[in-house]
């Protein structure tokens, strides 16, 4: 994992979600999976019948790294309403920012013989060896946003290239000539490693905007952290003009230290993925974020789960699946009044994917 440089601090490494704990090694304890009820049965298409596993009820255990942020939040709502409409029963665990706890969490689920696992966010070096112990079972498994270091499981991802891409594309055509720039990034996150790829790439292809700091720290309150570090970057820098934070707790927090300076007309945030809350903060008074590459939450959540059901099916589905995001600009959500998700999936409906791991005897999916 590479260390990023702090401003006047040290960078604290740690767990994310986002494609948002502290980095910390203490003793792995076990911890009892949360369980949702048994939905009903799913109305069966009319053609396709709705495979005898399913009638009986099948387990799915969501291993997640972190479940704190509205980001987490909204992935978890849509994994929990496909469950339900599928009558997968999800057994959750969370890492809570610990690598080692979720590690263990994973080994428990492959010791429980779930019909399905998904691995939602985590370090690759922590998470892969039970990885490939529950692919060695024979237990289907899902990771989303963490490679899996296997060919034998589904990696679900966000066009993170993409998200990086056309957050700073923005920035460029806003910038003009060019511009100072801070940076916030932490290594060690598959989502945010994909993105910093691009940032890397624009940086030798725009000599004229250049990185003048770069911050970041990922930990149970990532935005504040952020919030203090982006102050520092900014009075020591007084001649940026953008800060690019690609994950919404580094754009909130960028937002908020914009905010208590005083420079919401001098310095624009362009962020990564998107919230109810975020949408919140992109269209208050003088809000300084003002684009954002994103998919929603909740809707990868569902694929998440759809991606597990027809593995347990025995059905065949793609190696890679990548739910593409959309560019959302602050003009966009003030113009059409957008306070909220579900309004911005209206409208903007390439933000849900239900032909993404479509599950064929489930006629909602």
């Amino acid at each position: 994992m590479i260390h990023a440089r702090v401003l006047g601090a040290t960078l604290v490494f740690s767990a994310l979600a986002l494609a948002g704990c502290s980095q910390t090694t203490p003793t792995p304890t076990a911890t009892t999976a949360a369980s949702s009820a048994a939905a009903p049965v799913p109305t069966a298409s009319p053609t396709v019948p709705v495979p005898p596993k399913f009638a009986q009820g099948v387990t799915v255990a969501l291993v997640r790294q972190l479940s704190s942020g509205d980001y987490f939040e909204q992935w978890l709502a849509g994994a929990q309403a496909e469950a339900k409409t599928l009558n997968v029963k999800l057994e959750l665990s969370s890492g809570d920012g610990n690598n080692d706890k979720q590690a263990l969490n994973l080994e428990q689920a492959v010791q429980r013989r779930a019909d399905a696992i998904i691995v939602d966010h985590g370090f690759a070096d922590t998470v892969q060896p039970a990885i490939k112990k529950a692919v060695a079972a024979g237990i289907p498994l899902v990771a989303f946003d963490v490679d899996p270091g296997t060919p034998e499981a589904v990696q679900l991802t966000q066009d993170d290239h993409r998200i990086a891409s056309q957050g700073l594309d923005q920035l460029k055509a806003d910038l003009g000539d060019g511009g100072e720039v801070v940076y916030v990034y932490v290594a060690g996150f598959a989502p945010l490693d994909r993105r910093n790829e691009t940032w890397t790439r624009f940086k030798k292809d725009n000599p004229a905007i250049k990185q003048v700091a770069q911050i970041g720290v990922v930990n149970s309150s990532t935005a504040s952290a952020v919030a203090d570090q982006a102050k520092a970057a900014l009075q020591a820098n007084p001649g940026v003009k953008a800060i690019f934070a690609p994950y919404n707790e580094f754009a909130k927090g960028a937002a908020l230290a914009v905010k208590e300076l005083g420079l919401q007309d001098k310095v624009r945030i362009y962020g990564a993925d998107i919230s109810t809350a975020d949408i919140g903060v992109m269209t208050e008074p003088r809000s300084p974020w003002v684009a954002t590459s994103a998919t929603d939450p909740s809707n990868v959540g569902r694929v998440a789960v759809r991606a597990a059901a027809l593995l347990v099916a025995g059905e065949k589905v793609e190696h890679t699946l990548t739910v593409p995001p959309a560019l959302i600009t602050q003009k966009q959500l003030r113009d059409g009044g957008i306070t909220g998700i579900e309004q911005l999936v209206q409208a903007v409906p390439g933000l849900n994917t239900p032909e993404i791991a479509k599950v064929p005897w489930a006629a909602s999916s």
